[in-house]
């Protein structure tokens, strides 16, 4: 497993080495992944040059199996629907 997320990298570094996370964090500093993926915003109401809280379940042979976009910054897949599209996997 893998998550990409739009930070600075020495915000990450801090957080993932005090949360202990089981999986590979990619820094996309430059924004990159995100507009290509349709997630990153200029400027929104909560927050600018950003992405917006997403999920993409791509499977092994690179498919992608589910997405989720958050419209807001404090909208986020449940827990609950994450375990089952990966379960499905």
């Amino acid at each position: 497993m893998v998550a990409v997320v739009a930070q600075n990298s020495a915000v990450v570094r801090r957080y993932v080495e005090d949360a202990g996370l089981p999986f590979t964090i990619l820094v996309d500093e430059s924004r990159e992944v995100t507009r290509r993926y349709g997630v990153w915003h200029r400027l929104g109401l909560d927050a600018w040059n950003i992405s917006r809280p997403a999920l993409f379940v791509i499977d092994k042979t690179g498919v992608i199996r589910a997405v989720f976009v958050g419209e807001t910054q404090e909208e986020f897949p449940e827990k609950d629907e994450i375990e089952h599209v990966l379960d499905l996997l």
